[in-house]
């Protein structure tokens, strides 16, 4: 039987143009974060199955790639669960790794630490546009740091990045906190062991609407006067600092004063500060499925795509799970194949590319003359051209549109005789 030519399911080849962009993309990110003091890491792509499954990553851990047990310790005639087969997972994001990472090494780094990192994750998620089962992710965090100080160098050195990656496209950065949501439900009426239901509800603004979150916290039981109140309550929350500390006078009772002053002063400090023009707007509509957040929280949506392209914010409580003391943390992760489709529709062009430059050579060139033309091509890459030597092909048409797509402009012919 012929071997399979089509990746698995979820996975995919990426041919030589898009790794132009996916490249080009990866170095401006690089290069944008070291400039705000990140420093780079590197976790292994497998960790421990406990930690995978520890009930931090939400949905996540339903898609965990799970790695067989190995030799004499896979005994399947006797396992009775997954657990019994399976000890060791592919990482499904790059947060829970640093968590142990910092934990592991914590002696030995900075404090506070700003870590940057780029690696394949993971996910047995149905595929669809932008989302793959194995994709790249690019975060960076701030561990050791409780100001806000940590959320606003997060934001403004993402917002940095994406300026410089997307140009054309606006985009905005909506932020909120989880101590504001749990605060507006509990002023509202709901109770506390429900907060998890209507969070998961409220998660669906950006597709059932308003009306919709209304609906279905009626049909889970909850009070007509409680809904009323939450949905009005989502509504009439103003979306600049100057709202988010109105909320925070209404919510007095059931809110730290600290978090809405918080919040407020992240908001005014980026716009003061940043370089790079997009719409700062608090959404109290913003929950974040991931259950380890702990305070605030950011998403970014762009012009050109339907869902966020970056996403994070603060997990303090995280590292105490591996280490019984938690640390501050807080992190944002830029949806890095989400941006490679925006920038391929684009037409997947890389600004500033060096000159790029093919040599096509008849077949059977004597060896003389062979010698000479790839001196002159070592000549050319000494100025700072790209300069591809190949032979030629007999269909000359196919071939320099094939090497177009990869960004060659210039074409130079070589032939055994001078045409006549």
């Amino acid at each position: 039987m012929a071997l399979k030519k089509k990746p698995v399911t979820g996975m995919r080849d990426i041919l030589p143009a898009e790794m132009q962009v996916r490249e080009y993309v990866m170095n401006q990110i690089r290069e944008t974060y070291r400039g705000f003091g990140f420093t780079q890491i590197e976790t292994p792509c497998v960790e421990h199955i406990g930690n995978l499954t520890s009930k931090q990553g939400g949905d996540n851990e339903k898609l965990i790639f799970k790695i067989l047990k190995r030799g004499g310790k896979l005994k399947l005639e006797t396992a009775e669960s997954e657990a019994d087969l399976a000890e060791e997972g592919l990482r499904y994001d790059l947060t829970l790794p640093l968590a142990r990472y910092y934990s592991n090494n914590e002696a030995q780094l900075p404090s506070p630490f700003k870590a940057l990192q780029m690696g394949s994750v993971w996910r047995a998620d149905r595929p669809q546009e932008g989302r793959f089962r194995q994709f790249t992710q690019c975060d960076i965090d701030i561990l050791g740091d409780a100001s806000s100080m940590a959320e606003i160098e997060l934001i403004l050195a993402t917002t940095t990045a994406l300026g410089k990656i997307c140009p054309q496209n606006a985009f905005t950065v909506r932020v909120n906190d989880r101590e504001i949501l749990r605060g507006m439900a509990l002023y509202c009426g709901f109770e506390e062991d429900s907060l998890d239901q209507v969070f998961i509800t409220l998660d669906k603004m950006d597709k059932i609407g308003k009306e919709g979150v209304g609906a279905e916290l009626l049909e889970a039981g909850h009070s007509p006067e409680s809904v009323a109140q939450y949905t009005k309550l989502l509504t009439e929350a103003g979306h600049d600092a100057a709202g988010v500390q109105k909320l925070g006078e209404i919510l007095a009772d059931v809110l730290p004063k600290e978090v809405a002053a918080g919040l407020a002063y992240i908001m005014e400090t980026v716009n003061e500060l940043a370089q790079t023009e997009f719409s700062l707007y608090f959404d109290p509509a913003l929950v974040r499925g991931m259950s380890y957040y702990t305070g605030t929280i950011f998403e970014v949506s762009m012009e050109g795509f339907g869902g966020s392209v970056a996403g994070g914010g603060r997990y303090d409580k995280m590292i105490g799970r591996f280490t019984g003391k938690d640390a501050p943390a807080c992190g944002f992760s830029i949806g890095f194949e989400r941006i490679i489709t925006i920038l391929m529709a684009q037409g997947g062009k890389v600004p500033g590319e060096r000159q790029k430059k093919a040599y096509l050579i008849e077949k059977g060139m004597e060896k003389a003359r062979l010698n000479e033309i790839m001196r002159q091509a070592m000549e050319e890459r000494s100025q700072g051209v790209q300069v591809l030597v190949s032979q030629m092909n007999k269909n000359k048409k196919f071939q320099k549109e094939q090497l177009g797509k990869e960004g060659y402009t210039e074409f130079v012919n070589f032939y055994r005789e001078a045409l006549k």
